[in-house]
């Protein structure tokens, strides 16, 4: 028995290397998104920041540790045993559960997670003692239950703070500056990186070495005693020595401060959210140790009490935590896609929003605009205008940046002295704080406030913020249940279920691995093929994308009106999913014709018509033939009456011409020869002559009741989309013809 429990502890340790893995990549958007949305310095600049700050940060969370033994649960109301199952069942859901989330690329709390597969996990088997033993009549007495309260309305008071504090003073900070920042740096800057500095100094003394095991308590109590002394002497250090390398070396401000808070945050993060990763396991190993002592003691019948006794967490673990945190932060592209998904919220330009609207973030921006129109008739004109002219942005430079900054390094610092000043003062006043939800909501405060929410993003946005928040409660709900319901498994199935459930957690670590590296290289694709798009090869590639469309269409047709005879659903099904593959990049191509436009010449404005058509006909194209195959796959799937061998003839016959005058217009496209238009026309007049008579056809059958009215509806449909689908073909075939020819002269 002693080898099973072994075996738990042992498991623990793997699963927490795993989730310094996946916790890493989620939180990293902490202390990295306003470095690199600012792109203060080099790439690789900014993660070593980030990474001597989680390293740096990693031997100071000795002191945090208690959270994970006995910040939740009681450890001297469970047996060995079942605390042990315990904290298996947190560990397997923590790394399942951030997985999720970075593989969809949204940040959550790593807090909040551990927290709540504490009390689920808790819960869990306090409900299992409770059916077991008639001696307990309830689970109170195994629950903290303060704390998860305490944790619950600190997310509500942090989210609301956070972005109301962000928004004013990043307001002020843009009114004192302005876009137009270098000129006001000889005069302000000083003062602002004093307030800045001082701010992040007291950072880090209250939120970065309160747990350091290897200082004294006098010492971090002289720390909390003097800390009005220490913040006015810094202030006036920081903004005097400031000003003198300005003056003397024109020292950048904005780049240090950012840098520093990086740095910062990053120390922050690593000393008090690791807990999160490795204090469950370390728990477990104490609790091992200790079962190991008693000398005899039995699994079953021995209590946890010595686990509420404070234990010193060796410094080796921390540093080996560290190093796993750093390699995580420099190779980890998951961790890209959780800080793209803060970015592309908070950016100053138009970005990807790839969150839909939702009725609420329409009404939302409804309500504002009609707010900011009664605040403006109250307030005089001269004023109003005199502050519009602070948030004007720059003109636009006339050399082209492939990837411009997010936002400016005004804001980038505003988010991290904000988000500092905000953790700093929640964790002086022991208040649960989350980092990821006091700095995202920090960037998205500063991000309306800095006019970057405007009219023509305004509603993806705010969706974008409402569905990460949403994300977050489901945290906490999906912690709890999973951990819970894990409890149960492991106590029941035993060595049976905790070797098939650690086998799960590896497969879906491979397999979301595997997915986020396909969506990844899509989207990495997409974007080279926007980007390299100029006057010079425009022309290539436009051809080769509309050949590579043209076929895939025409494979799909032929397919579809296979499968439709054959009944073979499996393959319509594999079908629609290759054309919403290509449908989705040629929506990408269409939503992002304005990044094309710009690319090209000031001349080019005929040339980017005929781009914008052939899209357009494409993606018609695209539709057509998606609005045949899916009512077919309903069809099927339904049951309903198939067609009769007359039907599957004529539609033979209809996808033999589409197929002959879809492969005319590939060959005429890929040898640039458009000689052949009225050889084109005349296959199209030929088509739309058989379906107009195939149509009537139909009509008989359905006179003569010798088609059923589903059949009837689905080969009408066919009719009507195949006969778009060739018209549209045919406009495509004109498009492409008048692009090439422009694009030549």
């Amino acid at each position: 028995m002693e080898t099973f429990y072994l075996f738990i502890v042992i498991l623990l340790f793997i699963l927490a290397a795993s989730d310094l893995v996946v916790g890493v990549s989620n939180d990293a958007v902490n202390f990295l998104n306003s470095a690199i949305g600012s792109k203060v310095a080099p790439f690789k600049i900014i993660m070593l920041v980030a990474g001597l700050g989680v390293l740096a940060g990693s031997v100071f969370s000795s002191g945090m540790m208690e959270v994970a033994r006995k910040g939740i649960f009681n450890p001297g109301e469970f047996y060995f045993s079942e605390i042990m199952l315990i904290f298996l069942a947190v560990m397997v859901t923590d790394v399942i559960l951030l997985d999720t989330f970075n593989t969809i690329g949204l940040p959550t709390s790593t807090t909040v997670s551990i927290v709540f597969e504490l009390l689920g996990a808790a819960v869990g088997m306090a409900t299992i003692k409770l059916m077991m033993d008639d001696n307990i009549t309830s689970i109170s007495q195994f629950i903290n239950s303060s704390k998860a309260l305490a944790i619950i309305s600190g997310i509500l008071v942090s989210v609301v703070v956070a972005f109301t504090v962000g928004a004013v003073i990043q307001y002020f900070a843009r009114i004192a500056f302005s876009f137009n920042y270098e000129k006001r740096m000889k005069y302000l800057g000083s003062i602002w990186g004093g307030l800045s500095f001082t701010a992040l100094t007291y950072f880090i003394l209250i939120k970065g070495v309160k747990g350091a095991s290897f200082l004294s308590e006098a010492t971090i109590d002289s720390f909390q005693n003097n800390t009005l002394m220490i913040m006015v002497v810094s202030f006036v250090g920081w903004t005097i020595l400031l000003q003198l390398l300005h003056m003397l070396f024109k020292f950048n401000i904005l780049k240090v401060i950012v840098l520093v808070g990086t740095f910062s945050l990053a120390m922050a993060f690593a000393g008090n959210d690791l807990v999160n990763f490795i204090g469950v396991p370390l728990a477990g190993f104490s609790s091992w140790q200790i079962f190991n002592a008693s000398e005899g003691g039995i699994a079953n019948d021995f209590l946890m009490t010595s686990l509420a006794g404070k234990v010193h967490t060796p410094i080796v673990f921390l540093i080996g935590a560290g190093i796993i945190m750093v390699i995580t932060l420099f190779t980890s592209r998951k961790a890209r896609s959780v800080v793209k998904t803060s970015l592309d919220l908070s950016r100053q330009e138009e970005g990807d929003e790839r969150f839909k609207p939702s009725w609420f973030s329409k009404a939302v921006v409804r309500s504002s605009m009609n707010f900011n129109k009664s605040v403006r008739k109250v307030l005089p004109d001269s004023f109003v205008n005199s502050i519009e002219k602070q948030f004007t942005p720059l003109p636009k430079s006339k050399v082209k940046v492939v990837d411009p900054p997010a936002f400016d390094l005004i804001r980038a610092s505003v988010n991290l002295t904000v988000a500092s000043i905000l953790i700093a003062m929640g964790t002086s006043l022991k208040l649960p704080l989350s980092t990821t939800y006091v700095t995202f909501m920090v960037a998205m405060g500063t991000s309306l406030s800095d006019k970057a929410w405007d009219r023509e993003s305004a509603v993806y946005r705010i969706s974008g913020v409402l569905t990460v928040i949403g994300g977050w409660f489901l945290t906490a709900f999906s912690a709890f249940t999973l951990a819970l319901i894990m409890v149960y498994l492991f106590y029941f199935g035993q060595i049976y279920a905790i070797v098939i459930m650690s086998a799960f957690v590896i497969y879906l670590i491979y397999k979301s691995h595997r997915y986020h590296s396909k969506t990844e290289e899509t989207a990495v694709e997409d974007t080279k093929e926007i980007h390299g798009l100029t006057d010079e090869n425009i022309g290539d590639k436009t051809v080769k994308t509309v050949i590579k469309n043209l076929k895939k269409i025409n494979n799909a047709a032929s397919g579809i009106f296979t499968g439709i005879e054959l009944e073979d659903r499996k393959q319509l099904r594999k079908i629609q999913k290759d054309l919403d593959a290509t449908t989705a990049k040629t929506k990408y191509l269409k939503d992002h014709i304005n990044v094309i436009v710009d690319k090209l010449k000031k001349d080019s404005t005929d040339t980017a018509y005929y781009f914008v058509q052939v899209l357009d006909y494409m993606r018609e194209m695209l539709h057509a033939i998606s609005y045949i195959n899916r009512p077919a796959i309903e069809h099927i799937d339904n049951n309903h009456k198939p067609f009769d061998e007359v039907q599957i003839a004529e539609l033979k016959q209809l996808n033999n011409l589409i197929s002959r005058f879809l492969n005319l217009i590939i060959q005429s496209i890929e040898l640039r020869d458009y000689s052949k238009q009225e050889e084109i026309q005349t296959l199209m007049n030929q088509f739309l002559h058989l379906a107009e008579k195939c149509n009537k056809n139909q009509i008989n059958r359905i006179k003569s009741a010798t088609s059923g009215t589903k059949n009837s509806i689905l080969f009408l449909n066919i009719l009507n989309e195949s006969k778009h689908l060739v018209l549209m073909g045919f406009n495509l075939f004109k498009s492409q013809r008048d692009f090439v020819t422009l694009n030549k002269k």
